[in-house]
């Protein structure tokens, strides 16, 4: 079996580089490693979501589903850190390395958890807010899945960003007949930013 960035136990060796980025204007000294996704670098989705995003809600619970080695749940944990911040990926060495940068980074609102695990905190609490760049290569119909079973608890408001080229316009008019409110918040580099609401914030129909 190929080993991807969504494999739960990666075989690529696990070497971990020490890497400076700058992730809404905080600089954070991070590890990464081979077999998660964008290991050296922050990815173009990441960046232009983090450009593109308002600040999180300063308290109540703030996801980043598929974290990868946590540039995300870095920026989510800085802004609120009143909040607490679920860093959820498949892959546990992903898992592994955001709790480590977490830490290194002096952040303590952050949980480290796998799906199963995050998705039962999201439905005990409610969801106030969900930044993700999902992992859209599992394929469109399990992507579809793992956004319904997050957006299924959302009280907030999502965020995610999508490749053009990989069903961004697609999955928005998805959403949107999945009776979720679809906006663009930002687009840049082939990239779009969606923000999308859940039906539970949602009027009633007059």
């Amino acid at each position: 079996m190929s080993d991807h960035y969504f494999s739960p136990e990666p075989t690529k060796p696990d070497i971990r580089r020490d890497y400076t980025f700058t992730i809404r204007g905080d600089q954070f000294t991070v590890a990464t490693a081979g077999g998660v996704f964008s290991h050296d670098r922050i990815d173009k989705g990441t960046q232009v979501l983090l450009k593109y995003v308002d600040d999180p809600p300063a308290e109540g619970l703030l996801v980043d589903v598929g974290c990868g080695w946590g540039p995300i749940t870095l920026a989510l944990a800085t802004a609120s850190p009143n909040a607490t911040v679920l860093a959820v990926d498949v892959n546990a060495r992903a898992r592994e390395l955001t709790e480590a940068n977490a830490q290194r980074a002096g952040l303590t609102n952050v949980i480290v958890a796998t799906p199963e695990e995050g998705l039962a905190m999201a439905a005990e609490r409610g969801v106030d807010a969900i930044w993700s760049n999902p992992p859209v290569r599992i394929g469109k119909p399990a992507l579809q899945q793992l956004l319904l079973d997050w957006f299924e608890h959302l009280d907030g408001e999502a965020s995610i960003v999508i490749s053009k080229n990989l069903g961004a316009d697609s999955l928005a008019s998805w959403l949107d007949h999945q009776s979720f409110d679809v906006t663009r918040i930002g687009s840049s580099g082939g990239f779009r930013v969606l923000g999308v609401t859940g039906p539970r914030r949602q009027s009633p129909s007059a």
